[in-house]
C-alpha cells in the first residue's frame, strides 16, 4: 500500500496511522485542535528550538508561542535546530530550559518521530546558543 511505504520511509517519521490503518495523521504541527493521545512527559534539562535571526527580538520579547499551531516544536540537539532554523532564512539557536519550565508547571509531551512538543515557552526560560 503506497501509504504504508510513505509512513514507513519519511526520513524525518512525520505520519502516523491510526491504530486500524484506517486513517493516517501528522506526529505533530497540527492547526487544527486534534488529540495526539500523547501523555506528558518529563523532558531533559535542556531542549532546543530553531528559527531565524530576524524573530530573536521578539521571542526574547514575548517567548515562543504556538501561533495557529497546537505546540511549539522542540528538538534533543542544537543541529537539528539549526537545521530547522535555516528553513526559515539565517538560523538562530535557542536553548530551552526545559526542566525548568517542567518544575513551574509547563506540560510536555514526546512525539512519536523524537520531537518534543508543548505549548508555550515563557523568554525567561530562553538563551540564544546560536
Amino acid at each position: 500500500m503506497e501509504l504504508e511505504y510513505v509512513v514507513g520511509t519519511n526520513s524525518k517519521k512525520r505520519f502516523a496511522f491510526s491504530n486500524d490503518k484506517r486513517k493516517i495523521r501528522a506526529s505533530q504541527g497540527h492547526s487544527i485542535g486534534i488529540d495526539l493521545g500523547y501523555e506528558p512527559k518529563m523532558p531533559p534539562e535542556i531542549l532546543y528550538h530553531g528559527t531565524a535571526t530576524n524573530y530573536i527580538g521578539s521571542i526574547l520579547k514575548s517567548g515562543l508561542n504556538k501561533r495557529k499551531r497546537t505546540h511549539i516544536h522542540l528538538s534533543v540537539d542544537w543541529e537539528t535546530a539549526k537545521r530547522v532554523g535555516e528553513r526559515h532564512g539565517k538560523p538562530v539557536v535557542f536553548a530551552v530550559a526545559a526542566g525548568k519550565m517542567n518544575e513551574a508547571g509547563h506540560v510536555f509531551y514526546l512525539s512519536e518521530n523524537g520531537v518534543w512538543l508543548t505549548e508555550t515557552v515563557p523568554a525567561a526560560f530562553l538563551t540564544v546558543i546560536f
